[in-house]
């Protein structure tokens, strides 16, 4: 029998249908969707750490994140929501991309209401060696005005001028810093979609102090001072935190290598110019490097709003002292908090929990001073 291949009716096509290419209303599915958002960025994350109004569910997460953490006696591993702006803006105001509208997003959302400030594309991570690009008029003025080291000022090709650009583009000039005129979408380029108003300035990278020659220079010091940041995460503390070491005598500043912040353009240019003064070090431990200024005789006092010793009533801070100043949210981790010899509180009148992270470093480094005013 030859089978039914002769058979009345029978299917003279393939019941799969013609291959589908990627034209037509299909190739959107082949779009990239952008660069992965991290951890502090996604609403849904427990490290959501972003501006818009925090989801219910990951307030929840991050509830019970602090439950089992203060039953295992470890520091909880959640974000600070409010303290990293995610947000262009809503309504295809100032704050959305170029070339999108009010609703760039898909399903017709804001554009960038819950994501980072980049247009589409994935944007690659720079090394830590790698020049900065500090972008924006009013960021570009004021980290000339700072003086923060440049080697480059780079101006989008028929940018409106306005009495900034032009100050920019003067102040550049009398510090010698190369102008190189470029198209608008190199610019776009370089910054990975970033919002540039047209004006970008090229940020060497910091050149930090190694950690063992800082605490051998501060020995040398009629009274040593130190301070070390652990897990602050803003640059623009870091930088006032700097500034205050500089007021006041500190003869550096070191802050761990990893989960913290760096010596940025905003840093700089929150320093005022500190930075170029005061000595910064990165290490990476930085509870062994705590243990290693004990060993060479200093007095190690961390700040917490439950310290058991009153900041007026430190009588260490005559003798060499590192003061340790806790991040913006959780305040002293656990292991740098059993290291230092002491914790000491900032004693307030109101009911205010506690104090902005430079805020403490401030008022503590005032207070040290003025005992060695008096002592010494």
């Amino acid at each position: 029998m030859a089978g039914n291949s002769q058979r009345r009716g029978r299917r003279l096509t393939s019941k799969a249908g013609a291959p589908k290419g990627s034209g037509g209303k299909n190739k959107d599915s082949l779009a990239g969707r952008g660069r992965t958002l991290p951890a502090d960025e996604r609403p849904w994350h427990k490290g959501y750490s972003g501006t818009e109004k925090l989801p219910q569910r990951t307030a929840w997460k991050q509830d019970k994140e602090r439950r089992v953490a203060a039953e295992e006696g470890r520091a909880p591993k959640i974000g600070q929501p409010g303290t990293k702006d995610t947000t262009w803006g809503k309504g295809g105001g100032r704050g959305v991309p170029a070339g999108r509208g009010a609703t760039g997003g898909r399903g017709g959302k804001p554009a960038g209401r819950y994501g980072p400030r980049v247009t589409p594309g994935r944007k690659s991570n720079p090394s830590k060696d790698s020049p900065e690009l500090l972008v924006g008029r009013n960021p570009v003025l004021e980290a000339l005005r700072a003086q923060v080291p440049a080697t480059a000022l780079y101006t989008a090709q028929g940018i409106d001028v306005d009495e900034r650009t032009k100050e920019i583009i003067r102040t550049a000039a009398d510090r010698g810093i190369a102008n190189l005129e470029i198209s608008r979408a190199e610019l776009d380029r370089m910054t990975g979609g970033v919002l540039h108003q047209g004006v970008g300035l090229q940020v060497p990278p910091f050149a930090y102090q190694p950690f063992e020659d800082m605490v051998a220079a501060s020995l040398e010091q009629q009274a040593p001072l130190l301070v070390a940041l652990d897990g602050v995460t803003d640059p623009r503390n870091l930088g006032a935190v700097i500034r205050s070491a500089a007021a006041f005598g500190a003869q550096g500043v070191f802050v761990p290598e990893r989960r913290a912040a760096g010596i940025t353009a905003t840093a700089w240019r929150t320093s005022a110019g500190a930075a170029a003064r005061v000595p910064v070090a990165q290490v990476t431990n930085l509870t062994r490097s705590l243990k290693a200024c004990r060993d060479a005789g200093f007095m190690v006092v961390g700040l917490d709003a439950d310290g058991d010793t009153d900041l007026y009533d430190l009588e260490a801070a005559v003798g060499p002292l590192v003061v340790v100043v806790g991040s913006e949210g959780r305040g002293l981790s656990r292991l740098v908090g059993e290291t230092c010899d002491l914790t000491v509180s900032i004693p307030m009148i109101s009911e205010v929990e506690s104090l902005n992270a430079s805020v403490a470093a401030a008022v503590a480094l005032a207070e040290v001073a003025r005992r060695r005013s008096v002592e010494l």
